[in-house]
């Protein structure tokens, strides 16, 4: 059985920083693609930022400089570091593992950015 478990998101201040992370199981890790989305209320899921299998690291524009997507095989495990963040962050965080046909999501983690 395939699982992503999302975990450290909450509420933070705006230029606070917030590491998100998300293990994997029942997949064969090393061989996925790895990505970071989000979903504001009332707006499409959105990519933030995405990781080859390789390790060759993709960032939308509005998160670049900011945020920080990583990978550790060893651990099954992807994070997304998040600084200076900001109000328009506020999003419900999914991760994504992607491999050929095969495509599974987590259940999301949020993250709340106020004041």
């Amino acid at each position: 059985q395939v699982q992503l478990v999302e975990s450290g998101g909450g509420l933070v201040q705006p230029g606070g920083s917030l590491r998100l992370s998300c293990a994997a199981s029942g997949i064969t890790f090393n061989l996925y693609d790895m990505g970071w989305y989000r979903q504001a209320p009332g707006r499409q899921r959105e990519l933030v930022a995405d990781i080859s299998r390789g390790g060759i690291t993709n960032h939308v524009d509005s998160v670049k400089g900011r945020f920080t997507i990583s990978r550790d095989n060893a651990k099954n495990t992807v994070y997304l570091q998040m600084n200076s963040l900001k109000p328009e962050d506020t999003a419900v965080y999914y991760c994504n593992a992607h491999f050929l046909s095969a495509d599974y999501w987590g259940k999301g983690t949020l993250v709340t950015v106020s004041s």
